[in-house]
């Protein structure tokens, strides 16, 4: 079984994977737009630019996403982080220091009584985020 994050975005899918590309170090392989699926023809040109899928590949591990459709409301990403498991204290601030660019953050990286280090953000996009990196057992 794999289990993957999908994040769902307001029409800044693509930014927010050229974004956390860089973060991760991962790359695109996958940028679908609704305008190159099929019945998506008589869609509004700004429509057609949304995605509607979007792969970030980070190693073996895969983060997904698309933008909402035109014709369902888009809600929000609320109830759910990404989490991130790091075994580099020194990785786990670079990562984090560059997630919360022009984002909130709601737990600042700090060690606690599981992790070398462990914070929480919500980045620039609306995606919250979780960094932890576990203490060596």
């Amino acid at each position: 079984m794999q289990i993957n994050a999908y994040l769902i975005f307001n029409g800044h899918a693509a930014a927010a994977f050229d974004f956390y590309a860089r973060c991760l170090r991962g790359k695109i392989t996958a940028q679908l737009p609704f305008g190159e699926m099929p019945g998506c023809e008589d869609m509004p040109a700004a429509a057609r630019e949304r995605i509607a899928h979007i792969r970030l590949e980070v190693g073996d591990q895969a983060l997904m996403a698309s933008d909402s459709h035109p014709d369902h409301a888009y809600g929000g990403i609320q109830g759910c982080s990404v989490s991130l498991g790091i075994s580099d204290p020194a990785e786990a601030a670079r990562l984090f220091d560059e997630l919360k660019q022009d984002g909130t953050v709601q737990m600042p990286l700090q060690e606690t009584f599981w992790a070398q280090r462990f914070g929480m953000l919500v980045d620039r996009f609306g995606a919250s985020w979780m960094i932890n990196c576990a203490k060596p057992v």
